[in-house]
């Protein structure tokens, strides 16, 4: 869902930029629950108030949850067939696809302030290199980005 919601906010209905995404998606993404959904909330929440939280939660789980149902009915049903199988590989080989598109995207954003792109090698340093998890990937990092983004507003 990540990658449509990008496409959507921000390069086709121009509801956020670039950077606004960024920042929201990183809040997010410390909140507890899916990101695309703690998303949802925020930028609903942003333009209707409690309203549009709601409405952005139940628009974005609703469908989904009816779908997801129904897939399982499905593969409960004709899971023993090969064919089956084969395409959830690749449908899940897509999803990796989109999620990368969509990161290389917001990356694009950090190049144009090059100090950035240390907070992007520390953290990939720091969750592939030493397998660290979210948390303590944030505690080191954040520092890092807290000091660039205040030294990029006072340039500003």
């Amino acid at each position: 869902m990540l990658p449509w919601a990008r496409r959507g906010l921000v390069e086709k209905d121009k509801i956020l930029s670039s950077e606004e995404f960024s920042a929201i998606l990183g809040v997010c993404q410390l909140m507890p629950g899916p990101n695309v959904i703690n998303l949802g909330v925020c930028v609903g929440s942003r333009f209707c108030g409690a309203r549009g939280a709601l409405a952005a939660f139940t628009g974005l789980t609703l469908g989904p949850i009816c779908i997801v149902i129904l897939l399982a009915l499905l593969y409960d049903h004709f899971s023993y067939i090969e064919y089956v199988r084969g395409a959830l590989k690749g449908i899940a080989a897509v999803g990796v696809g989109l999620i990368a598109s969509t990161g290389f995207k917001m990356l694009k954003d950090e190049f144009r302030y090059p100090p950035m792109l240390i907070v992007v090698a520390l953290t990939i340093l720091a969750g592939t290199y030493f397998n660290l998890g979210l948390g303590w990937v944030v505690l080191i990092v954040a520092p890092v980005a807290i000091y660039f983004a205040r030294k990029k507003t006072r340039k500003l």
